[in-house]
This record gives structure tokens, C-alpha cells and sequence, in this order.
């Protein structure tokens, strides 16, 4: 007799992924458009709160492959056309318009609200014929010899038991079973960051293309940095990220350490002279780490299970897909021709660590004082390719251009950026992305 998970079919799918977000659903649905049977357990319920809400322009080439487009289009999401930066003086620079830059469809992307946008992939993995669980944990992965073949499960009233499978996929987000079982995590040796937000209501907001800007803040000690990501429904997303130990340590709460960075900032407090705070307060410790490597014999790690990377420039959903697309093709080709190893399965890694690598030059760039602004005023000849560089077009050599003039720019004094490699690890008290979610303030 075949057992059943909530009433679902149990017979062995080819691919099983674990977690259900943007990672987990975009690998399941790509899998499944080629004709192969996939299973997603989810542990949580959808839909269910995250952050991450800024999509960036490089994100619309996986959701056309998706289907998803039709979708957001219909949706309440709001319209992005632009980033812009305001400086620690409290000046903004010139928009930065994908449209100018890329004149397609692809330069307007959306800000979205994560539950909702997460629930929209998951049922559309559901509609593509994926099977779907919610509610079940996956205790383990299950190995014969160095081989992944399958993973344990218990739904919420039943035992636990074993599905086989030929690949398991680990998108299970930054609980990364299989990176902490193989000891995997590279910790970056920079970007050791936190973020206090809430959300708002009535702020401010611009008018035409400009309505759905995201903007980033600097600080005026130049520490760090506000998010804001304008919502539907009259919201708004705001928050500073800052180092750890700064925002973190003797300084007394959320609240009190959020109120006293706004204070500080007085283009945010005057965007806000009109808004009401409609949730409580929420904190992240983002440390940023990766993988030593995607996927070994029979596994692959996508999404936050393969890394983390700095939310500066809202690369969190586009690296979800990036990597969810890459990994799915590496799969869809292994299953055919009966090849499900290491250097199969991983075949995308150095293309897509590259592409991180880039997006992680230009965070730790902003960090160490570059001004977009200053850049663009010395050499307006590379506007276009910064802007290629914030839009997500990551994974290819043409943007590499900038970087010579950028260290042109440096001051004597600055020395270079350390390479991504093993960095002294938090302390089991300051572990990696802690949240905070205050009951009864979910947004």
C-alpha cells in the first residue's frame, strides 16, 4: 500500500527539495516543466513572513521561464523603475532608470510583499506539477556511501519515514542542512551586518516612475544604511543596517536603538512626518557566508542554503532564482543522461560564485565610501555599466569594465577588498540571521 503525506501521492519522485521559498519553488517548477516528478516539503504553512521585498530587474528573465510574469503583472505589487542613492549629507543622486539603461520590459520590476509573493511561486510550482507539502520537516537527508538518495520526513501527526529520491535539493534557506552537516559555511571576512526595520503607513511617496523607487539612505557617520521600499496598500518597508556590534551591543533594545538611528537622519524623519508605525520591530543578524562548494553525489544547495549576501543591493531574490535556474538545468541534463555526480550537479558553481563575487565588490565598495554620485561625474561613460551591475546582470565579464576606474578613485589610504574566504565565525550567541519577530506584529 502507498503511504500518503496530507492525502498526497507517496510513490519515489525522481527530485526532492526541501523548503518551499524562492529558491526551493523556482528549482521544483523548472524540473517539473521538463517531465520529471518532484517533491517539495515545506515545514512552514504559506504564506508566512519574510523579508527580502526589493526584486531587481535581472530577476524577469527566470520568472518568464517560470510563467510567473502574467501573474505579477496582474498583482497589487508595486511598479520599480529605479534605485537612487542619498548620501551621508542627506543629498540624493541622479535616479539610476533600468528603462535608460535597458530599454525592454525586463527594466520594470516590482516591490513585493514577500508572503504573498512566496505564496504566489509555491502555487505556481503546484500548477507546473509539483507536489507540494506544507507542514512537514525534513529531518535528514539520507546517504549510501557519499550518495544523497532520499530524505527522512514527519508531517504534523505522523511518524517519521523515509521518501527516496534520485537528487535532493537543499533550499531549506539559512537552517543550510546539508552546509552545517558537511561543515561547509565560509564566513565573510567584511560583511558582518544587522538590520533593525518596521513598517509604516502614509510616508511619503513620489509620483510617476519614481513611485516605487527604492532608495538607500547612508548614514550620516557613514556606518551604514536605510532601506526604504515603498509597498502596496500605503506601506512601507524601512530599515538600517549597520555593523553588528554597533547596533547590537549595549544599546538597549530594538526600538530604542531603531529611534535613535532615525533620529540622526533627517531626510528619513521629514518622509515621515505624516506616517504612522503599523508593527512592531524586527532584527536580522546578516552575516554573510557561503558554501565550499553547491552540491556533491546526488545533492545541491540553492539559494540561502548555498550563501548569503549582504542586502545592500536587494540581490537576495535574484540570487535565489539565479541559482534555483542554474541548478535545475544541471539536474534536468543529469537525469538524462544518467549522470547525477558532484561535477554534474555542480557544474554552474564558478559561473554563479562569480557572479556573487561581483555583486559583493560593489557592496563592499559602498561600504568603504564609494559614492555613485562622484563615480558617475568622472566617468559618465560608465553609468550604464554600474547600472548593469545594479540591475543583477551579474553572471557575465562585460561589467568588469568598472572596476579599474573605480580604484582610480581611491584614496591612498585604502587598502583592498579581503577575498570571500573563511572569516572568524560568529559566536554561538551572534549566530548567523536571527529573527526577531514580535507576536502579534506580523505585517
Amino acid at each position: 500500500m502507498t503511504e500518503t503525506v496530507n492525502g498526497k501521492h507517496d510513490a519515489h519522485p525522481d527530485v526532492v527539495v526541501i523548503g518551499g521559498g524562492p529558491a526551493g519553488s523556482t528549482t521544483s517548477t523548472l524540473i517539473a516543466q521538463q517531465g520529471f516528478q518532484v517533491q517539495l516539503y515545506e515545514r512552514e504553512k504559506f504564506p508566512r513572513f519574510h523579508i527580502g521585498e526589493s526584486l531587481i530587474p535581472e530577476t524577469y528573465w527566470v520568472l518568464k521561464r517560470l510563467n510567473m510574469l502574467p501573474k505579477l503583472r496582474n498583482s497589487p505589487f508595486v511598479h520599480k523603475h529605479s534605485v537612487q542613492f542619498v548620501n551621508s549629507n542627506g543629498k540624493l543622486s541622479a535616479p539610476f532608470y533600468f528603462w535608460d539603461n535597458k530599454p525592454h520590459e525586463c527594466s520594470q520590476t516590482w516591490q513585493v510583499v514577500r508572503s504573498e509573493f512566496d505564496l504566489m511561486m509555491l502555487n505556481n510550482a503546484r500548477e507546473h506539477g509539483v507536489e507540494v507539502f506544507e507542514g512537514v520537516r525534513v529531518l535528514d537527508v539520507l546517504f549510501e556511501d557519499d550518495r544523497a538518495v532520499g530524505v527522512k520526513i514527519q508531517s504534523e501527526n505522523g511518524p517519521p519515514r523515509e521518501v527516496r529520491a534520485k537528487v535532493v535539493v537543499d533550499a531549506s534557506g539559512q537552517s543550510t542542512m546539508l552546509q552545517n552537516r558537511f561543515k561547509l559555511r565560509l564566513w565573510d571576512p567584511v560583511l558582518n551586518k544587522g538590520a533593525i526595520w518596521t513598517y509604516w503607513e502614509n510616508a511619503h511617496r513620489d509620483t510617476g516612475r519614481d513611485e516605487g523607487a527604492t532608495l538607500v539612505i547612508q548614514t550620516p557617520d557613514k556606518k551604514g544604511w536605510w532601506w526604504w521600499i515603498p509597498l502596496h496598500n500605503n506601506r512601507l518597508s524601512l530599515g538600517v543596517v549597520a555593523p553588528f556590534d554597533y547596533l547590537f551591543k549595549g544599546r538597549g533594545g530594538h526600538e530604542q536603538v531603531y529611534n535613535e538611528e532615525m533620529s540622526r537622519v533627517p531626510f528619513i524623519q521629514e518622509r515621515l512626518k505624516n506616517a504612522r508605525r503599523i508593527t512592531g520591530y524586527f532584527a536580522t543578524k546578516d552575516y554573510s557566508y557561503r558554501s565550499r562548494t553547491v552540491a556533491g553525489n546526488g545533492w545541491v544547495l540553492v539559494g540561502d542554503a548555498a550563501g548569503f549576501l549582504d542586502p545592500l543591493y536587494s540581490s537576495g531574490v535574484l540570487l535565489a532564482l539565479r541559482s534555483g535556474e542554474m541548478a535545475a538545468d544541471a539536474i534536468v541534463e543529469g537525469l538524462r543522461k544518467g549522470d547525477l555526480s558532484k561535477s554534474q550537479l555542480g557544474k554552474w558553481e564558478q559561473t554563479y560564485n562569480e557572479g556573487v563575487d561581483r555583486m559583493r565588490r560593489l557592496v563592499c565598495e559602498y561600504y568603504d565610501g564609494f559614492s555613485f554620485g562622484n563615480f558617475v561625474k568622472h566617468y559618465p561613460d560608465l553609468k550604464g555599466k554600474v547600472t548593469d551591475l545594479l540591475i543583477g546582470d551579474l553572471f557575465t565579464e562585460k561589467v568588469d569594465v568598472v572596476w579599474k576606474p573605480m580604484e582610480s578613485l581611491y584614496p591612498p589610504e585604502k587598502q583592498p577588498i579581503p577575498p570571500w574566504t573563511a572569516g572568524t565565525p560568529p559566536t554561538e550567541t551572534n549566530k548567523v540571521n536571527e529573527l526577531y519577530l514580535p507576536e502579534g506584529h506580523r505585517p
